[in-house]
């Protein structure tokens, strides 16, 4: 079981966090808190749900504000969450890409390496070389 399951009554997450049913239904009118519907349409909270309720309440009551506020930070910080979980996406992907790269490079390079002769320059070399034509026939 998550934090996501939705396990908890109406009545039982009024208990545990602090509120009263109806703010519970009033909040889930809003939008503020949806919980999740049973085939019956009733209420189903999830752990995940309760910590939001009293956040929810904790905004309210200790930082007075209002409840269209507490809706927009809700929706920010569901889109920091979600913008976190692509930003970890494509960074694995990122290195998934730089490590096939590197792969691919050290194929190339070991390719070439067998097809490759030792170059001396001939300027530094202090030999001398005489070259006699070959006799005509």
């Amino acid at each position: 079981m998550t934090d996501e399951t939705p396990v908890y009554v109406i009545s039982v997450a009024a208990q545990l966090s602090g509120l009263h049913p109806q703010t519970l239904r009033q909040y889930d009118r809003l939008g503020l808190v949806s919980p999740d519907r049973t085939p019956g349409r009733g209420r189903r909270y999830s752990a995940r749900d309760i910590e939001l309720l009293r956040e929810v309440q904790r905004l309210s009551q200790d930082e007075g504000i209002n409840l269209a506020g507490i809706k927009r930070i809700i929706e920010l910080e569901e889109q920091v969450a979600a913008l976190q979980a692509r930003v970890a996406e494509l960074s694995a992907a990122v290195e998934g890409a730089a490590a096939a790269m590197q792969q691919r490079e050290a194929q190339v390079h070991a390719s070439y390496r067998r097809d490759l002769v030792r170059y001396e320059d001939v300027r530094q070399s202090s030999a001398l070389v005489v070259w006699r034509p070959k006799p005509r026939e």
